[in-house]
């Protein structure tokens, strides 16, 4: 039986990575490991509407993994922390496994 404090952990961490798990979601914090970007430059980058990524932005903040600010007019967003990249780089190494293994397969085929 798992903990309450081990449960909570495992809960939040859900939570975070549910607030990544979108295509769109994944494009917005790629473009921002470059350093922080207005909503307009990054809606024009992914190629969306700016109502449909301020959305998709607000999951990001309220999960933790953005922050923003504003400058007059223009909210600013950027990584929270740069560790998510971290994630990224280890998913790619698991996309590469499995293309290697799926390789591995056909020859066998």
């Amino acid at each position: 039986m798992l903990s309450t404090e081990k449960q909570l952990l495992f809960e939040k961490q859900a939570e975070i990575a549910k607030a990544i798990a979108h295509p769109l979601r994944i494009a917005i914090v790629d473009f921002l490991k470059g350093g922080e970007q207005c909503v307009c430059d990054i809606a024009d980058h992914i190629g969306s509407e700016r109502s449909n990524v301020s959305r998709h932005l607000s999951v990001m903040v309220n999960a933790g993994i953005l922050e923003y600010h504003k400058e007059g007019l223009k909210v600013i967003y950027k990584l929270k922390t740069l560790c998510i990249l971290d994630f990224f780089s280890c998913v790619k190494r698991v996309l590469r496994q499995q293309a290697k293994e799926n390789e591995q397969l056909l020859k066998a085929v």
